[in-house]
Formats: structure tokens, C-alpha cells, sequence
């Protein structure tokens, strides 16, 4: 872990906060991302060189983060592990969302997070190594009410991830898609977005989600237990293709994973009734 260089987007809290926290501490080299550079003053205070803070807001487009991706591989000569990180939660009723909270939350975690991975990818294949952390949630599989947009995105960057862990292989590059449940990093406290309520979804499933910055609200998944397990992800020979953290994360995409593959069995006949047959 200490001889790696990472990349982490969005280390000011939560998992990027505690990943870059535990990876500095054991002697490694971070290049982070965060919208307030003065929200890790205290980090450089304790690690000198060995962090590296670049501004960025993931929706700052293409060109600024190519910039700052560019930068840091130029910078470190050399980065092993690429972690998109950076992102939040917004939730409430499709109807109750505006047009410019949907394209935010869109442009942020599914966009930046595509943009952050193609700047990157020039850098790898022409190292022939490297690792890709994609922090997602198990939202990335398992829908709840009041989040459509949000699960959008994150359903959105899994198939993208999917897919380009399958493209890149060939050039000795892993992807892993990280699935987290509940934890204390403030996420829902602090990150989370709400919508303005509509009256007409009091009492519905989708109000329940107005409770989301409740801090009563208990979290199941240990914090530094988690950051551990993504950072030991990358010793398997093997990048693993999701890493569920947390009993919630794997009982939710558990039980939507086997409800979804018996709808898909229910319609078998009916799918293969639609194939041409040789009379056709």
C-alpha cells in the first residue's frame, strides 16, 4: 500500500476523506480533488508532498478535469489507482425534482465520473497497469422510492463501468465497482439534496424519503471497515468486478437480483417466441 500512488476525486469527506486519510498514514502517495481546497488544510499540514490537492468540481466539464488528471499522472510520474469517488445524493419524486437539479446530479455522478475515467485511461494503457475504483452504492442495483434520479445516475455509471472494465482488460487495467450500504460519512446528513415536496406524495412511498437527513437514522456499515476493504481490493491478482460492503448493501442487491431474474424467467416463453423461425 505505501509504495502506491492513488488518485482519489473528492477527498474532503466521507470515503474519500477517510481512504486518503488511511492511505497517507501508512506512507502512500495521494493526489486528491475537492471543491474547497481550505477543507484539507489540516491533511497537507500533516503530509507534506506526499498530498497533492487539485480544485475541481466535477461539473466543470471535460476539459477542466482532463486538465487536472493530466496534471497529476504528469506530476507523480506515475499513478496506480484511479478512485472516483466525488458525488451526492439527491432525492424526492421525479416530479418534485427540477430541470436543473436533475442535470446537476446527472453531470456530477455519471458524467464526471465518465470523464474522470477517460482522461485517466491514456495515462494507464500506456503504463499497462493500473486500477480503477468506482464508488457507486448498492442503489446501483437495488431501486428505493424518492430516489429515480439518483439511482439513474448510479445505475447509469455501473453499466458504463461494466462495460469498460471489459474494454480495458486487455491492457492490464482492473475496474472494480464498489457497492457501500448505510455508514457514518455523512452522506445522508450532510451531502444529501431534497427536493421541494409535492402535497400529493404525503403518505406515499416516495415521502419516506424526506426522513433521509434524520441523524436518528442508524448506519450499519463501519466506515474504516469499508475504506479497508476497498484499499485490500487492490492486492487481489484479479481486480473483482463489484465489492458489496455492508449486510444491507448485500441483502438489498440480493434480493432485487433474485426478483428481477424471476421476472426474467416468467417471460422465457415469451421471449423466445419472438425469435424468426425458419418458416419466417
Amino acid at each position: 500500500m505505501s509504495q502506491r500512488t492513488w488518485f482519489i476525486t473528492g477527498i474532503s469527506s466521507g470515503f474519500g476523506r477517510r481512504m486518503a486519510e488511511r492511505l497517507l498514514g501508512s506512507g502512500a502517495r495521494v493526489t486528491g480533488t475537492v471543491r474547497d481546497t481550505g477543507s484539507v488544510k489540516d491533511l497537507q499540514a500533516r503530509h507534506g508532498d506526499r498530498l497533492t490537492v487539485h480544485r475541481l468540481d466535477l461539473t466543470d466539464g471535460a476539459e477542466a478535469i482532463t486538465a487536472v488528471v493530466d496534471a497529476a499522472f504528469a506530476a507523480a510520474g506515475h499513478i496506480d489507482v484511479v478512485v472516483n469517488n466525488a458525488g451526492y445524493g439527491l432525492f424526492g419524486a421525479v416530479e418534485e425534482l427540477t430541470d436543473e437539479q436533475i442535470v446537476h446530479q446527472i453531470d456530477t455522478n455519471l458524467l464526471g465520473s465518465i470523464r474522470v475515467v477517460r482522461a485517466a485511461l491514456p495515462h494507464l494503457r500506456a503504463q499497462g497497469t493500473g486500477r480503477i475504483l468506482q464508488v457507486s452504492t448498492y442503489g446501483g442495483q437495488a431501486t428505493n422510492p424518492g430516489a429515480s434520479v439518483y439511482s439513474a445516475g448510479k445505475w447509469g455509471i455501473e453499466g458504463f463501468t461494466e462495460a469498460t472494465a471489459l474494454d480495458v482488460a486487455p491492457f492490464g487495467i482492473g475496474v472494480t465497482i464498489v457497492e457501500p450500504g448505510s455508514a457514518g460519512t455523512g452522506f445522508r446528513t450532510g451531502g444529501a439534496r431534497l427536493a421541494e415536496p409535492l402535497a400529493a406524495y404525503d403518505g406515499t412511498p416516495a415521502a419516506l424519503v424526506r426522513r433521509i437527513k434524520d441523524p436518528s437514522l442508524p448506519s450499519v456499515g463501519d466506515v474504516d471497515k469499508m475504506v479497508a476493504a476497498m484499499i485490500a481490493s487492490v492486492d487481489q491478482e484479479q481486480a473483482p468486478r463489484r465489492l458489496a460492503l455492508g449486510s444491507d448493501s448485500y441483502r438489498h442487491m440480493h434480493d432485487a437480483l433474485t426478483t428481477r431474474l424471476s421476472e426474467l424467467e416468467k417471460g422465457k416463453d415469451t421471449a423466445f417466441s419472438t425469435d424468426l423461425t425458419q418458416a419466417d
